[in-house]
């Protein structure tokens, strides 16, 4: 299941639709943030309202920029409300009350990912705000947002959008308050939730509403929730337990308005395996192909989900692209530096989705795994306006990718297989025979960026893909050659095959193979290059034994990770049910025979994990040492080249060293609460 560039036959297509009749006020040169602004372009009034926790960024990088841009160009009057003081409703009538509907999303980023670190620490900056200040947005945004503007305008329709709605829309495990939360939809009270790429649901909700209201049927628009009390008349329920028969697709071929019906909330609540099952079967339905209705009881009341969003065509994908942003933050910034916005600027985004179906990763259930990419002509002449339009640009164009930077226009060799494939990934265990992994398109695109006048180096700084790269050795020389600037950052995750089955990743052989192409197309290009592999602590999965191994690989091949990622639970990705449930939903889940995962989720065994990535690292040795001996390996304390830590200790290191950095963090502490603190900080 991979890329297609026509759409699904009877998919209507996204510039086909009667422009409203507000187009007549044209464009506007940003999407107005107030009154003033609005009665500048002649508005008595907004037909449609987005509320977003990030700062407003007329880039099509941004996906409130985006959404507002494609409203526009269908003929609507689009206002922005860019994080707004949530504490009250006031700032969500500052616009007036919008004659269709609010659209509300967290942005760019879950708000809870966003505000936590996997440790569940607040984290000090927010790339996506003024000044990169953190704290300008609530937990859990879009509920927060969502219960504001009811308050303001509660006659007014909510349509809910973006990531954290889209991974919240079923019942989900919540890594932050440890236990599973109802769909966001209900909690947030919304009338409709957009999920994945939703450009072709939000024009034909859009026009919906403008003829009709809310309160009509959505069930034949794709990418859709919404809550209803029963399953109408004229359908058929398929009970999840029913859908891993031999014969069930035997069975069900020819029906028609089959829906299936996942374990309640409540069920999914009270019994880890049947989550484990309501998870498999979702990322089982995930293919616009042969995807089918999925419908969840809340109490008295169903979340039904239509089926996942058609592509974009390559045209449609160019369409949206090529809006009229105004390619920089709105004017009412003051020219405040925003870090997201800095490192994009001189980016382009030439395809959208991933095949890989990392079980750890958000895009399966967000972008999802077919792959949808731009034209060449269309990259080339943002490049041009990148060139042309863009303050500070200095012929670098910082990044040529997207979620992946190597998957642009490869694609299943038969489209028929792609609308009958249920495989969780393209490229594992092993990468299907039908996927053609051919870089042609990709190169020829990199020599045309770069041989764009005015430009003078094109990077590739999205996450090669390296086990689909060492299928085109041109690929990585092309790659080495023009288009990495001293490093290049991949993600192996881990080295053992045990974590590595559960994360749906390839062997180390793999990344052994491309670091043979790699360093010898850098060699040959006289170039002194390196690989930066990322690792994952504490994924479902992995024992300490595997951690230990990974520790020593690290050391063999002297890589010393200065920052490092410990797993975190994202809501509706698979890792997450594993450390939820303890079962594995990448295999079949029913009574007696369910697969068991050892999840990692005591403080103390999530930091080892963390101190084997940094062996290096003298606070870690303490904890490294202790162990080890625990585990029997008391031969790795040494000072050897094959043993892991020294049996010594620096002077105010690890344990030696707590007491010391305790004081030091108290005197900190005293110092902030004296310093004109608000008492509402004084926790």
């Amino acid at each position: 299941m991979t890329t297609s560039v026509h759409a699904t036959p009877g998919a209507k297509p996204l510039l086909a639709y009667r422009k409203y009749w507000a187009h007549r006020f044209g464009v506007a040169p940003f999407l107005p943030m107030s009154r003033a602004e609005m009665e500048a372009l002649g508005w008595d009034s907004c037909d449609v309202i987005l509320v977003t926790g990030d700062a407003y960024i007329d880039h099509p990088s941004f996906g409130m920029a985006i959404v507002g841009r494609l409203l526009e160009a269908q003929g609507f009057r689009v206002g922005m409300i860019s994080q707004p003081d949530w504490r009250d409703a006031s700032a969500f009538r500052a616009l007036g009350k919008p004659n269709l509907f609010f659209g509300v999303t967290a942005g760019n980023m879950d708000s809870m990912v966003n505000r936590y670190t996997s440790d569940r620490k607040i984290r000090r900056n927010d790339a996506y705000t003024p000044g990169g200040e953190g704290g300008r947005r609530p937990d859990r945004a879009v509920i927060v947002y969502a219960q504001r503007a009811r308050e303001a305008f509660p006659d007014v329709p909510i349509v809910l959008g973006g990531i954290e709605a889209s991974l919240r829309r079923i019942a989900h495990y919540d890594y932050w308050s440890d236990k599973v939360r109802r769909s966001i939809l209900l909690d947030a009270k919304a009338d409709l939730l957009l999920y994945g790429n939703a450009e072709r649901a939000l024009v034909e909700v859009a026009h919906r509403i403008a003829r009709g209201g809310v309160a009509q049927d959505f069930s034949d628009v794709r990418g859709v929730a919404f809550a209803r009390a029963k399953t109408p008349d004229g359908w058929t329920e398929a009970p999840v337990d029913d859908l891993e028969a031999p014969d069930e697709g035997a069975r069900r071929r020819g029906e028609t308005n089959v829906v299936i019906r996942l374990p309640s909330f409540e069920q999914v609540l009270a019994d880890k395996e049947a989550y484990a099952r309501a998870s498999r079967v979702l990322h089982r339905e995930s293919n616009p192909g042969n995807a089918r209705p999925l419908t969840q009881a809340h109490g008295e009341r169903d979340v039904w989900l239509t089926a996942p969003p058609v592509p974009l065509t390559t045209a449609e994908m160019d369409s949206v692209y090529e809006l009229p942003f105004a390619r920089a933050p709105h004017p009412s910034y003051a020219g405040a530096k925003i870090p997201a916005w800095e490192m994009i600027r001189h980016s382009v985004t030439i395809m959208r989705g991933c095949f890989g179906g990392c079980a750890f990763c958000s895009i399966t259930e967000h972008e999802g795994r077919i792959i949808q990419s731009r034209s060449e002509d269309s990259i080339l002449r943002e490049i041009a306006t990148i060139r042309d339009k863009t303050e500070g640009f200095t012929g670098v164009i910082s990044d040529i990718g997207g979620p992946t930077a190597n998957m642009y226009r490869i694609a299943c060799r038969d489209r028929e297989t792609e609308a009958l494939c249920r495989r969780p990934s393209c490229v594992f265990p092993d990468i299907c025979k039908n996927l053609n992994t051919s870089h042609d398109a990709l190169i020829s695109l990199y020599r045309k960026a770069r041989a764009t006048p005015g430009v003078k180096k094109v990077m590739v700084a999205s996450g090669v893909r390296y086990d689909l790269a060492v299928k085109s050795p041109a690929y990585v020389r092309e790659l080495v050659e023009h288009h990495v600037g001293g490093y290049l950052k991949i993600a192996p995750e881990h080295t053992e095959d045990g974590p590595l089955s559960k994360m749906m990743k390839p062997g180390i052989g793999a990344y052994d193979r491309f670091k043979q192409l790699f360093d010898a197309a850098a060699k040959k290009a006289g170039k002194e290059y390196f690989l930066i592999p990322y690792f994952i602590a504490a994924h479902p999965g992995t024992s300490d034994e595997d951690m230990m191994n990974l520790a020593l690989w690290l050391k063999k091949n002297r890589y010393r990770a200065d920052q490092v990622q410990t797993y975190l639970p994202s809501p509706m990705a698979l890792s997450t049910a594993m450390y939820h449930t303890g079962f594995n939903p990448l295999k079949p889940v029913r009574r007696g025979v369910s697969e068991p995962v050892d999840a990692v989720k005591g403080l103390r065994q999530r930091r080892l994990h963390k101190a084997f990535l940094r062996y290096h690292d003298p606070e870690n040795w303490p904890m490294l040492r202790e162990a080890l001996k625990a585990m029997g390996r008391a031969d790795l304390i040494g000072p050897g080249k094959h043993q892991l830590v020294p049996a010594w200790q620096p002077t105010g290191t690890g344990r030696a060293g707590e007491g010391r950095r305790a004081d030091a963090g108290r005197a900190r502490a005293r110092t902030f609460l004296t310093k004109g603190t608000p008492a509402s900080r004084k926790r």
